[in-house]
């Protein structure tokens, strides 16, 4: 059973999500919150598996509880899943870097948010590649972004930068397995080692820290 929180300041949208999830098997819906504040409380009243996390809402925000929840060494179980429309791409990505295990677009189709749901619950990344390369094109040129020890990037191999390349185009540990003739198990260590290299606490991270660091550029970008 997944146990979902629902976040989101309009109540249509929250009762919507409500009837898929409770009329599918395999999901139960332990709490709904208007605010930030509100899903941060009952993340560490009911610990669910995932809260689907709105990012405009009144009072604390979404990306503001996306904090406090990634960084409560408490609710490390607890995974977020965030829900946008494009013009708020910028949060998005802050909301990334902060630990939230992906994004959806809010007029997603039920079956995919179902998906999107059972992927992120069981521990996975969930990243649209369409989305993350046009957030990453965007943002990551930002000087500011730049993060990444540089020692920690002279640590990847080549054989470690085609995987990476990869991961930042959404690519589960099977279909990198599959295009670089490996086997699925050879894939995960490669992405286990690279994380370690770069610090990266999930794979949705590590997709952000390989773009900030040049390790992987967008393509089309300048």
């Amino acid at each position: 059973m997944i146990r979902v929180v629902l976040a989101d300041d309009q109540a249509l949208v929250r009762a919507g999500f409500r009837v898929l999830l409770e009329t599918e098997d395999g999901f139960e819906v332990c709490g709904e919150a208007a605010d930030g504040a509100q899903a941060l409380a009952l993340a560490r009243e009911h610990r669910p598996d995932v809260v689907v996390m709105d990012i405009r809402m009144p009072g604390v925000d979404g990306l503001t509880a996306t904090r406090e929840i990634t960084g409560d060494p408490d609710l490390a179980e607890v995974k977020v899943l965030v829900l946008t429309t494009f013009d708020v791409d910028e949060y998005v990505f802050q909301a990334l870097r902060s630990g939230a295990s992906g994004f959806l677009l809010k007029d997603t189709d039920p079956v995919e948010l179902l998906r999107a749901l059972r992927v992120v619950a069981a521990g996975e990344a969930l990243l649209a590649p369409t989305v993350t390369r046009r957030l990453i094109s965007e943002f990551v040129g930002r000087p500011e972004n730049r993060r990444i020890d540089a020692g920690a990037v002279r640590q990847i191999t080549e054989r470690e930068r085609e995987v990476l390349a990869l991961v930042a185009g959404g690519l589960s540990n099977d279909e990198i397995a599959a295009q670089l003739v490996i086997s699925t198990a050879t894939a995960r260590t490669h992405v286990s080692r690279i994380m370690t290299k770069l610090g990266a606490r999930d794979r949705a991270q590590l997709v952000v820290l390989a773009y900030e660091s040049g390790l992987v550029t967008p393509r089309g970008s300048r």
